[in-house]
């Protein structure tokens, strides 16, 4: 989304969310030069919630916000998959 991220990620117990959502924003200023708000919201899930229903929420953004027909045209999206390489799944 033009305006804000959606991220998708399991950290250990002993992780700081704050401190790594802090090291990220503080990266992407650096590289991307992205301009981002001070907080962030989180939403941790509850057992009761499904992983595979926030992703579909998540794909599904750009395509509420209109600015895609489909989620698969929205090139914004990067999975660990992506980041392993061709072939590496195999």
């Amino acid at each position: 989304m033009p305006d804000h991220a959606h991220l998708l990620l399991s950290v250990a117990p002993d992780v700081s969310l704050s401190r790594l959502i802090r090291d990220y924003k503080r990266i992407t200023v650096r590289l991307a030069g992205v301009k981002w708000q001070r907080n962030f919201f989180d939403h941790r899930l509850r057992h009761s919630e499904s992983v595979t229903r926030k992703y579909d929420y998540i794909r599904q953004n750009p395509v509420r916000a209109g600015l895609v027909a489909n989620e698969g045209e929205w090139p914004y999206l990067l999975r660990i998959a992506d980041l392993d390489g061709p072939g590496s799944g195999d």
